[in-house]
């Protein structure tokens, strides 16, 4: 009788620890797809990043490029991707873009130096 009460407690416990939270994943993840539509963002399950197009009930175009659509169905997307934000992504650009000049004068100044040590001159 006791291995009955234990065999039914580690399956209540596999249970709440490993098939209901994988669940909830799943149907997260259903819902995420199913509300997908125009305009949205998604990474289809072969790796692409694409923009939704069109869609046609359980088909959709996705736009992968400038002119380029693929039709697949909605279980092809392994993601719905969230906007993107253009104005930090434009001070980010132009942070590295300074960031990349600083760099480039260090990199001249080792360069000079290296090459009067090739010469066998001392810089110094």
């Amino acid at each position: 009788m006791q291995f009955l009460i234990i065999m039914v407690l580690m399956l209540a416990v596999m249970y709440v620890l490993m098939i209901r939270p994988q669940r909830q994943r799943q149907s997260q993840l259903q819902s995420m797809i199913d509300g997908a539509g125009v305009g949205d963002d998604v990474l289809t399950t072969g790796g692409i990043y694409g923009t939704i197009s069109k869609t046609e009930g359980d088909d959709i175009v996705v736009e992968i490029a400038e002119g380029l659509t693929v039709h697949m169905t909605r279980r092809g997307i392994a993601a719905v991707l969230p906007p993107d934000e253009d104005d930090e992504d434009d001070e980010d650009v132009d942070a590295i873009e300074e960031g990349e000049a600083a760099v480039m004068d260090e990199e001249e100044a080792v360069t000079s130096l290296a090459g009067d040590a090739s010469t066998g001159e001392n810089p110094r």
